[in-house]
């Protein structure tokens, strides 16, 4: 499993904009040259991650981009779904009976096991512990 150059633009903007003080924008042009991420591309991530409410954009003078909500309420989880959808490992996990051995199968237990702990992991990754570790004002979690 992979995540998309999407999702990873995406995980990089939201980090950014966690590193940022409170209620301060960075414009598309500027969080693009942090990051090396394209502006075209970045400004169709931010557009997704806006419809999903995790970003706020604002036009004009002193216009740019912001997050919706604390970093503290956004996680790995929440950007990799609103960029790519549900995380799944294998579409039995997500789908019970579209495989007819999902109730047989000794490997379908594995899949469900790792797809959970994924989740949980992905769920448990706040932005805001991230950008403390980014900037060294914390150690990193396991």
């Amino acid at each position: 499993m992979e995540i998309s150059r999407r999702t990873d633009y995406g995980v990089r903007l939201i980090l950014d904009l966690a590193g940022l003080p409170d209620g301060e924008r960075a414009s598309t042009q500027e969080i693009a040259e942090r990051q090396d991420i394209p502006a075209p591309f970045l400004a169709k991530i931010i557009s997704q991650l806006s419809l999903s409410g995790l970003v706020n954009t604002h036009r004009g003078a002193g216009g740019g981009v912001r997050l919706a909500r604390p970093a503290s309420e956004i996680n790995l989880l929440q950007v990799i779904e609103a960029l790519d959808g549900p995380v799944r490992l294998n579409r039995c996990v997500l789908d019970p009976g579209v495989c007819p051995r999902d109730q047989t199968c000794p490997v379908h237990r594995v899949w469900v096991r790792a797809q959970d702990h994924l989740v949980a992991a992905l769920n448990d990754t706040t932005f805001d512990v991230l950008a403390s570790e980014a900037d060294g004002t914390a150690k990193p979690q396991d």
